[in-house]
């Protein structure tokens, strides 16, 4: 793993002590959205789908802090919105460094060489620098010609001031393995601590629904480029769990954990979860844990979950199958995730079981995308 450490020792204690003390739900990272506002309009973003009046809010440092005490989780990812534009938040940064907490400022790095300065080389501050793919895709998937090499030239600078710098990318159809395969061996090249890869969750909001994949496309798609850079030899480190990437190879049949990664943002603490917009908020962390119908949520549970495999529902239900088979995750770490043979089967559909169920029973192994024109719901 692309993880130092001090970082996965401090977070291994905390997983223990939270174990030892009977807990069975507790966060391993937090999601601090500080702002909506962006200075792009990602083709696959649900994030700034709101009205002017909202994207102009921004989170106070008092709360900003107040949010992080009260979560305690070992990790605060601070996504957006570009959280550059926030003019408060080298403080909000500082801090949660105080805390001895680990930093992850998700950035599409457009400011960042305007706003390194505001910043100091910590083991608990990262920049994670959003890129897509090489050039042609990088620029697509954010719907801007010029973001790719100004991403490369942020990196290469943060690089060059001491700082730790990740790389978070998101997969989308139509990818080309091979393409894939040389954006990740580029990505290295460049001397970034890891990288952090997911499927794209199709947000309701997002202005392009065409973009997103299926769970067995993403599935095969994992498979392919990880095969792909077996036979290459790619020295490729990710900033994630084996598990993890044992599970977007198909190759474990994971349920999400959704509290493992509280959100919080402008409205509060967002309800199940980073990804799904429209399901309410709760004043407080407690109230979050405790009022959350957690068993509403979930792969085969709720329809909006089936086609999710983002690593901020399932890399807390990965971490702890580590702690359960430590040896098995060795061995996927050593060797790397099985490319071939039989994959996990899918979790069973149980819509028909709730009183409130109003989907269909249909093996979510049958669902795939249909030829979809830009716009319109790809019917995963």
């Amino acid at each position: 793993m692309g993880i130092p450490l001090i970082q996965q020792v401090k977070i291994a204690s905390y997983i223990v002590g939270k174990k030892l003390s009977g807990q069975s739900r507790y966060p391993l990272a937090m999601m601090l959205e500080p702002l909506f506002q962006c200075n792009l309009a990602c083709a696959g973003c649900g994030k700034i789908d709101h009205p002017k009046d909202i994207l102009q809010k921004r989170m106070s440092v008092e709360d900003a802090l107040s949010a992080v005490d009260e979560c305690d989780a070992p990790v605060v990812s601070i996504p957006g919105g570009e959280p550059l534009i926030h003019k408060d938040l080298p403080q909000i940064v500082q801090g949660i460094i105080a805390r001895e907490k680990f930093v992850y400022l998700c950035t599409n790095a457009i400011l960042l060489p305007k706003h390194i300065d505001e910043y100091t080389p910590s083991p608990y501050f990262t920049w994670s620098i959003h890129l897509d793919g090489l050039e042609k895709r990088h620029d697509a998937s954010v719907c801007m010609d010029g973001v790719f090499d100004k991403a490369v030239t942020a990196i290469k600078l943060a690089l060059s001031r001491g700082f730790r710098v990740t790389i978070n990318c998101t997969l989308f159809n139509n990818e080309p393995t091979e393409e894939i395969a040389d954006f990740f061996d580029f990505a290295m090249s460049l001397g970034i601590e890891g990288i952090t890869v997911s499927p794209g969750y199709s947000y309701q909001h997002a202005p392009r629904q065409d973009v997103f994949l299926g769970r067995t496309e993403s599935k095969q798609l994992f498979r392919d480029i990880f095969r792909l850079g077996k036979e290459r030899k790619s020295k490729w480190v990710f900033n994630q769990s084996s598990m993890f990437l044992d599970f977007i190879a198909g190759n474990q049949s994971y349920q999400c954990t959704p509290w493992s990664n509280p959100t919080y943002n402008i409205f509060g603490w967002q309800k199940p979860c980073y990804l799904l917009v429209d399901e309410g908020y709760a004043k407080t962390y407690k109230e979050l844990m405790e009022d959350t119908e957690w068993d509403k949520y979930g792969v085969g549970i709720n329809p909006k979950c089936d086609n999710c495999m983002a690593h901020c529902g399932f890399e807390g239900s990965a971490v702890n199958d580590t702690f359960a088979h430590p040896l098995r995750a060795a061995r996927v770490a050593t060797f790397g995730p099985r490319t071939d043979g039989a994959m996990a089967p899918d979790l069973p559909v149980m819509y028909g079981e709730r009183a409130d169920a109003t989907a269909v029973h249909i093996p979510i192994s049958a669902i795939q995308r249909r030829s979809a024109t830009p716009g319109v719901d790809a019917g995963h």
